[in-house]
């Protein structure tokens, strides 16, 4: 029996065990749209806008772990889609996007609704196809599954023209792929690692720094024991929250620009980095030429082009996070290395003094709420067991400092590319991946109102989001920099046309509540949270003024913080 290429598509989705597919439709996918209507394995979320879908996707694949998957049509579907694809290529996330085309005959005539949706795509995007001929079509889409969700993960963009979904050809789901031209490598080198643990060894001041590839691929468990077994602090970058525990005495809290005083301090002070599944971002380095001064640097990572491409480092593995540090604690084991405790103990004693600093204390008094007692709440609220999703800002890197992540998958942000918008798109990816859960979204008045169409999309599919906004009438992070560096010129940065949050909220059906007072905010949360079926926008109006500290300005290296 044949199948149409839609079909095709639909049943390919079902044999690889996609739950949701997120998408809006268009012409070049009515075909598509018809099909997913003739079954019901896969259910089918319609968002508001494709930006929307590609975060909503990324948000479930990000708390779970499998690729997200988006449908959109051709032309403005598809350029409303590569916002969400680069923030998931920047991040690493696995995910799968069909977009529309229009018909193969008509590909390079400027047809209506036509854009060269795989030149565009081409550079935030792990690899992109077109396909051209139906019989090619299920065989593509296994390609795109396999290489999304492998080695580094990444999107993938599979380009469909609408004649292709028309025609019709035998369906059989491929269940091996081997591509010749792409095989990751997962295991890590021996020799490096004996030369890693040699250095640990010999280590006086060492270092873990872990970042977003730790959560990825699943290697919390193994980072705890390997961590334990060494006995040296831990910091993790903001992707890597959770990766291990922010409650373990070992952990120092988050580096970089915004980091803590003693992760930044550890970090400039340690004479071993042991870097994994992190990439040695500008935003966690600082001055390239002052970051970590005094260190050897173990670097493991799945990605070879990540190793020595901003930092030279003196051993690299290249493997899968997992495989390695499990390699890394076997040879410690076996080999019973013992690291220099009399000299690590010193080391702690230095990063106690640092810690002794309290960098992330703040006042609490006036009538006017602070955003980190906000965020304080927040955590003590949901017992510190909530999926938390955050658009970009001020409020982000409040939630990554004060919101303490015991477990990986927990916190849904976007690192690399910094997207406003992407909040409550991926807190309902989250939220349909985890009905049961508490999933909260921090945001800012400015970024939520990037995406806020999507409270429809929440109504529609009864998604119980409790929104976090922390509401200061600012432009917060772009107010900051221009308070710093641009003597106080506040250029765009002020929101004087804000909706009544609370009204728009309810306008969509959903809860409002606004927040004046600090005594009143764990009341409100605690309403809040109490209603779980519902989604409820939170509208906290805090202190205009509050900066984020501490912070690195640009040009300095990490032990140069700006701490109030």
């Amino acid at each position: 029996m044949k199948l149409t290429g839609a079909e095709i598509l639909t049943h390919y989705l079902a044999d690889e065990g996609v739950e949701f597919l997120f998408g809006y439709p268009g012409g070049a996918v009515l075909h598509i749209y018809d099909a997913l209507y003739r079954q019901d394995k896969v259910k089918h979320v319609l968002v508001r806008h494709e930006q929307a879908a590609t975060h909503a996707a990324d948000g479930y694949a990000r708390s779970t772990g499998k690729p997200g998957v988006v449908l959109v049509t051709s032309g403005p579907g598809a350029t409303n889609a590569v916002t969400g694809i680069a923030t998931a290529y920047m991040d690493s996330i696995p995910m799968v996007v069909i977009t529309g085309q229009v018909p193969t005959h008509l590909i390079g005539n400027d047809a209506f609704q036509e854009v060269d949706s795989v030149g565009i795509t081409r550079p935030c995007v792990k690899h992109n196809f077109l396909v051209k001929d139906v019989n090619d079509l299920a065989l593509t889409l296994k390609k795109a599954f396999y290489v999304a969700s492998t080695g580094r993960p990444g999107p993938v963009v599979v380009d469909i023209p609408k004649d292709v979904t028309a025609a019709t050809a035998d369906y059989v789901y491929p269940k091996q792929i081997e591509m010749r031209s792409y095989n990751p490598v997962v295991k890590g080198h021996g020799g490096q690692i004996k030369k890693a643990v040699k250095l640990i060894a010999q280590a006086k001041r060492p270092m873990f720094y872990t970042g977003g590839g730790v959560v990825l691929d699943n290697a919390s468990k193994a980072l705890i024991q390997l961590a334990h077994a060494v006995g040296a602090p831990v910091t993790n970058t903001s992707m890597g929250l959770g990766g291990f525990p922010a409650s373990d005495n070992q952990y120092v809290g988050m580096l970089g620009m915004h980091g803590t005083y003693e992760a930044n301090m550890a970090i400039s002070n340690c004479d071993l980095m042991i870097a994994i599944g992190a990439r040695f971002d500008d935003r966690v380095t600082g001055n390239i030429e002052k970051f970590a001064p005094h260190a050897k640097i173990i670097h493991v990572d799945i990605d070879p082009s990540s190793i020595s491409k901003n930092v030279k480092v003196d051993v690299p593995i290249v493997g899968g996070v997992n495989n390695v540090v499990k390699a890394m604690l076997k040879q410690i084991k076996e080999t019973g290395v013992k690291v220099n405790k009399p000299a690590l103990k010193e080391w702690w004693k230095q990063i106690d003094q640092w810690r002794a600093l309290e960098c992330l204390k703040y006042k609490t008094d006036g009538d006017k709420i602070k955003p980190q007692f906000a965020l304080d709440t927040l955590y003590k609220v949901t017992k510190g067991d909530a999926f938390v999703t955050s658009d970009v800002g001020q409020h982000q890197m409040w939630a990554a400092q004060y919101y303490r992540f015991d477990k990986p998958r927990r916190w849904i942000n976007s690192g690399g590319l910094g997207t406003m918008g992407f909040g409550l798109p991926a807190a309902m990816g989250v939220q349909l991946a985890h009905p049961k859960a508490t999933v909260a979204c921090v945001t800012g008045e400015g970024s939520i109102q990037m995406n806020i169409q999507e409270l429809s999309t929440c109504m529609q599919y009864h998604l119980p989001i409790k929104i976090v906004c922390l509401n200061n009438g600012f432009l917060g992070m772009v107010r900051q920099w221009q308070e710093f560096f641009y003597d106080r010129r506040y250029s765009s940065s002020y929101m004087e046309s804000l909706p009544d949050f609370v009204k728009l909220a309810e306008s969509y059906g959903h809860v409002g509540i606004q927040v004046h007072k600090p005594e009143d905010v764990e009341a409100a949360m605690q309403d809040a949270f109490k209603m779980k079926d519902r989604l409820v926008f939170l509208d906290i109006l805090t202190d205009p003024e509050e900066n984020v500290y501490p912070m690195v300005p640009t040009g300095a290296g990490l032990d140069e913080m700006i701490l109030i």
